[in-house]
């Protein structure tokens, strides 16, 4: 196995996991910078568990990941991620709430010819317009956050920054642009949406 390291975090590599990329590395700067001691923090679909290990050795938070693949989730756990298998939220009871949620999501574009098989594609897959699992996310994340909770999330120009962005407001969040780098093909971009819970 392989271990990298990145800002005195060390994280285990899985050739059967999605390795940490320029992605990886702009929401872990990100979520360094918008953690505050004490948040209780979750990660959707932690990987390697790179963004939650790096998080946590630099910012005294309370973090808990989630991850849909078996191997991605033993990966994250060995690099002292705290991780529960499960697809997003489906493993929280109602009224779990949390002050930061993070996604790096499948986001590229992904049509049937061009889908890999086993685990792994759950990491590139974001169905025909990128935005399956983007879209998801939003609709949902509402109800576990605190009020005034924060969500980061990683876009890809190729996904279509404004769309994420309406679907935000429409579900009530503020929305701003954290960060961004370009690479190769495509703009990466952090996305923060700051949530006032209805029943605050």
């Amino acid at each position: 196995m392989v271990t990298i390291t990145y800002r005195n975090a060390n994280i285990n590599l899985d050739e059967q996991v999605y390795d940490p990329a320029e992605d990886s590395y702009l929401l872990a700067d990100v979520a360094i910078e918008n953690a505050k001691e004490g948040m209780k923090v979750l990660e959707v679909g932690a990987g390697t568990g790179f963004v939650s290990a790096v998080l946590q050795k630099n910012v005294d938070v309370d973090l808990i990941a989630t991850e849909i693949s078996p191997i991605a989730a033993a990966c994250a756990r060995s690099s002292g991620v705290e991780v529960i298998r499960a697809d997003m939220f489906n493993c929280f009871k109602p009224g779990t709430r949390f002050d930061l949620i993070l996604f790096n999501p499948p986001y590229l574009p992904t049509s049937e010819d061009e889908k890999v098989p086993g685990w792994l594609n759950y990491a590139f897959d974001g169905g025909p317009d990128g935005r399956d699992a983007v879209n998801r996310f939003i609709d949902e994340v509402p109800e576990y956050l605190a009020t005034n909770g924060i969500i980061l999330i990683l876009i890809s120009s190729l996904t279509g920054i404004e769309q994420v962005k309406e679907r935000m407001e429409t579900c009530g969040f503020k929305v701003e642009t954290c960060d961004s780098d370009s690479c190769f093909f495509e703009e990466l971009i952090v996305v923060k949406g700051t949530f006032c819970h209805p029943d605050s």
